[in-house]
C-alpha cells in the first residue's frame, strides 16, 4: 500500500506505524537503516525512494540539537526530493503543499548545523560520513563557508582523515577556490597527481567535472605531467592520451611532453608483449593462381584472409576496370557510394563505447575501423605492386581519370593530375601525391563553383583545402538526421544494442529491436509492460504497426532509410528510387531530416581530416601536414614512407570514386529533368 494513502485529503503528519513500515523496507541486509540519497531526476533510483523522502521530511524535528553530520546530510537529500517534486504518487495536492511548506525550516536546520562548525569542533563533527554522501558534504561545506572560518589546512586534514581524496575535492568548484593555495601544494607534492591533469585537460567525457586550483600555472601543469610520465605510477592508457593530445601554446601539454609520453608508452607495449603472447588479429591479402571467383574470403581464428584471382586481375587492366576494382572488388564504397573507411559509431561494440579511455579531441575508432584500415592498405599495396608487375602505374590510371575520362564522359576539360617520377623515392612520392591531391580538389571545387575549370584562376587560388567544405555538383545530395528529438531517439530504439526492446525472453530476443521484429513473430502482448511504452511511441510515429498477430515495420522503405542513417550517419538521396525519395521528402517536411550538398558526407570529411591534418582530431597520423611541411620523423625510413605513400594513394582513389559519383549523379539528374520536360 502506498505510504500515507489512508490519510485522504488530510495534510497532517502520518502516524508512526506507517513510518515504521517504511523503515523496514529501507534497511540493508545486516538490519541497519539505508540512508536516503537523491541521484537526480534522470535516475530511477531517486523515484524508488520517494516514500522514504517524504517520511524523513515529515518526521524531522527541526528543533532537535542531537543530529549528527549523517542525519544532516540525509535531511539535505530529503529536501532535494521535495524541491524537485519527487513525492509519493498517491499524495494529494494538500499533502504536497504541506511538504513544500516544511522546506524553509529544513534549510534553517541544515544551515544552523553547518554554521556552528568551527576550527575547534570540525574534527569531531565531520566523522563517519557515508561514501555516497561525500559530494553532498563538500557542497555544503563550500556553501556555508566552512573553509573561510576553519582554515583550508584544517578542513583538508579533516577530509583526508575521512578518506576523502583529491579526486573528490576537485569535483567541488567552490571548495577548490576556497582552498586554492593549499590544494596546489598538495597537487604538486606527488607525481601521481598528474592523473588529475590528464583527466582535466585531455580525457574525453570524464565521469565528473574537475576543477583545479586557480593558482596552478601552465608551468606547474607541465612540470607535474613531466614528473608523472617519469614516475612508476604512470598508467599506460593515460600515457597514450598525453602522447596524442593536442598541443596549444598555453596548454598543459607541449611537444616535448608528447614525445616523452609516446616513447614511454611504446616501451611499455614492447615490455608487455615480451611477457604476454596476446591474440593474433589482422588481415591477409593474397593473389591466387588457380582461384576462379574474383574474390574469396575466409577467417582463420581472428585473422581475415582475402584472396583475389590473378586471372580476373589480368583481364581487367584497362584504366576504368582498374578503378572499378577498387570500388567493387575491394569495396572502398558501398552500393550508394558512401565510403566504407570512416569510423561509424554503429560499428562500435559495447566495450569500445563505454569502457575505453578516450581523449577529448580523439577520433573514436574500434575493431571494425581498424580492420577496414588494414584491409584497404593491404589491398592498395598489393594492387599497386601487381599493376607495376604488369607494366601499369596506378598513378597513371589516376592521371587518365582526370585528364581523359572526365572530359570524354562529362565534358569537364582541363583537369590535370601529374604522376610521380618513376625514379622517385617513397618520401618524394608521398610529398608529391599530397600536393597533387590538393590540386585536384581545388580543380574540382573551381569547376563546381564556376561550371568550368579556368587554369588561370587555379594558379592564384592558394587557400588550404577544407574537406568538410568541398562542394557538390548536385544540390541536396546527402540526407542527415536533424536535431529533432524523435529522429534522434527512433534509431537508438530500433538499431542500438542498448535499446530496451532487444530482449523479451529467451525465445524472443535479438541483437537489436529491428532484428527482434524481423526475425520473429512478436505480438504486442508479448512485450513486457515497460517495453510497451516504447512500442506505442514507435506506432504513434508511424514507424511500427500492430497488425494483430505481430508488430512489424510499417514500411520497408522507412526501415531502409532509418537503417542507412544509423549505420552511415547519412544517406545519399539520389541513389534511392523515387518512392524512397518521396518518403525522405516527407521526413524532411516533418522536420526529421535535412538535406545538404557536398562532395563528402560529414563522416567522410572527418575521416579525411583524421588522416591528413589536425583540424578536428589530435590522434590522427597528420600525414599531409607532416610531409608537406617536412616534419615527418625518420626521413631515411623508406618503409615508413612506403606506408604513407600507399595511404595517400588509397585516399586519392577514394576522392576519385566520390568525384565520379558526383559527375554521374549530375548527369543522371539532368537526364531525368530533360525526360520530364
Amino acid at each position: 500500500m502506498p505510504l500515507f494513502s489512508h490519510l485522504g485529503h488530510d495534510s497532517t503528519v502520518p502516524q508512526n506505524g506507517s513510518a515504521e513500515r517504511v523503515v523496514e523496507r529501507m534497511t540493508t541486509s545486516d538490519g541497519t537503516q539505508r540512508r536516503l540519497k537523491f541521484y537526480g531526476l534522470g535516475d530511477y533510483a531517486s523515484y524508488w525512494q520517494r516514500e522514504r523522502a517524504a517520511e524523513v521530511v515529515e518526521h524531522c524535528d527541526v528543533l532537535s540539537t542531537t543530529q549528527g553530520i549523517s542525519e544532516i546530510l540525509e535531511l539535505h537529500n530529503a529536501q532535494l526530493f521535495v524541491q524537485n517534486g519527487l513525492l509519493p504518487s498517491s499524495y494529494t495536492d494538500g499533502q504536497r503543499k504541506a511538504c513544500h511548506a516544511l522546506l524553509p525550516a529544513l534549510r534553517r536546520t541544515i544551515g544552523k548545523f553547518l554554521n556552528a562548525i568551527t576550527e575547534e569542533n570540525i574534527a569531531s563533527i565531520i566523522v563517519g560520513v557515508d561514501f555516497e554522501y561525500r559530494a553532498d558534504l563538500l557542497d555544503l561545506l563550500s556553501r556555508h563557508k566552512v573553509c573561510d572560518r576553519c582554515g583550508a589546512t584544517t578542513v583538508l586534514q579533516v577530509l583526508a582523515s575521512n578518506g576523502i581524496g583529491l579526486g573528490e575535492i576537485f569535483a567541488s568548484k567552490e571548495l577548490v577556490r576556497s582552498c586554492d593555495v593549499e590544494l596546489r601544494e598538495r597537487l604538486m607534492s606527488d607525481p601521481a597527481n598528474g592523473e588529475y591533469l590528464v583527466r582535466k585537460y585531455i580525457e574525453k567525457d570524464a565521469r565528473r567535472g574537475i576543477y583545479l586550483p586557480p593558482s596552478l600555472t601552465t608551468h606547474d601543469a607541465r612540470s607535474l605531467l613531466d614528473s608523472y610520465i617519469d614516475s612508476n605510477d604512470a598508467h599506460p592508457n593515460l600515457l597514450e592520451l598525453i602522447s596524442l593530445a593536442r598541443v596549444t601554446k598555453d596548454g598543459a601539454v607541449d611537444a616535448k611532453l608528447k614525445l616523452k609520453a609516446k616513447r614511454k608508452h611504446e616501451r611499455w607495449i614492447e615490455d608487455f608483449f615480451k611477457k604476454n603472447s596476446g591474440i593474433k588479429t589482422g588481415c591477409e591479402v593474397a593473389i591466387s593462381e588457380v582461384q576462379e571467383r574474383a574474390v574469396e574470403s575466409s577467417l582463420d581464428e581472428h585473422v581475415a584472409k582475402l584472396s583475389y584471382s590473378r586471372r580476373w586481375l589480368e583481364d581487367s587492366l584497362e584504366p576504368a576496370s582498374i578503378l572499378n576494382n577498387f570500388l567493387y572488388l575491394f569495396e572502398f564504397a558501398d552500393r550508394r557510394m558512401l565510403l566504407t573507411f570512416p569510423s561509424y559509431p554503429a560499428q562500435l561494440g559495447v566495450f569500445e563505447r563505454f569502457l575505453r579511455v578516450e581523449g577529448r579531441d580523439f577520433y573514436l575508432t574500434g575493431a571494425a575501423f581498424n580492420f577496414t584500415e588494414r584491409a584497404a592498405f593491404l589491398q592498395t599495396l598489393m594492387y599497386e605492386r601487381f599493376l607495376g608487375s604488369m607494366g601499369v602505374e596506378l598513378e597513371s590510371v589516376i592521371a587518365w581519370f582526370f585528364a581523359d575520362y572526365l572530359e570524354a564522359e562529362f565534358g569537364a576539360s582541363y583537369f590535370r593530375f601529374a604522376p610521380s617520377s618513376r625514379g622517385s623515392t617513397y618520401l618524394e612520392k608521398s610529398r608529391h601525391i599530397f600536393a597533387e591531391m590538393e590540386s585536384v580538389v581545388r580543380q574540382f571545387t573551381l569547376y563546381v563553383e564556376n561550371g568550368e575549370l579556368d587554369s588561370g584562376l587555379l594558379a592564384i587560388v592558394s587557400e588550404q583545402v577544407s574537406y568538410r567544405g568541398l562542394p557538390s555538383l548536385t544540390e541536396g545530395k546527402y540526407v542527415y538526421p536533424s536535431s529533432n528529438e524523435d529522429i534522434q531517439r527512433i534509431p537508438r530504439l530500433l538499431f542500438s544494442d542498448q535499446s530496451g526492446l532487444t530482449y523479451i525472453n529467451e525465445a524472443l530476443r535479438g541483437g537489436d529491436a529491428a532484428r527482434l521484429l524481423t526475425d520473429n513473430v512478436v505480438a504486442y502482448e508479448d512485450f513486457l509492460d515497460f517495453q510497451r511504452g516504447y512500442v506505442d511511441y514507435l506506432i504513434q510515429l508511424g514507424v511500427l504497426t500492430n497488425s494483430g498477430p505481430r508488430v512489424h515495420f510499417a514500411s520497408a522503405d522507412h526501415f531502409l532509410v532509418l537503417k542507412n542513417l544509423f549505420d552511415s550517419e547519412a544517406a545519399s538521396y539520389y541513389h534511392y528510387p523515387p518512392s524512397v525519395r518521396d518518403l525522405i521528402d516527407e521526413m524532411v517536411a516533418k522536420g526529421w531530416l535535412v538535406r545538404r550538398g557536398s562532395l563528402l558526407t560529414e563522416a567522410e570529411a572527418r575521416y579525411f581530416n583524421y588522416c591528413l591534418n589536425q583540424t578536428d582530431f589530435s590522434n590522427g597520423p597528420d600525414l599531409r601536414n607532416k610531409y608537406l611541411h617536412g616534419s615527418q620523423a625518420n626521413s631515411d625510413d623508406e618503409d615508413a614512407h612506403l606506408r604513407t605513400y600507399v595511404t595517400a594513394l588509397k585516399l586519392l582513389i577514394a576522392l576519385v570514386i566520390k568525384m565520379n559519383d558526383d559527375f554521374c549523379l549530375r548527369d543522371d539528374e539532368k537526364g531525368n529533368s530533360l525526360r520530364e520536360a
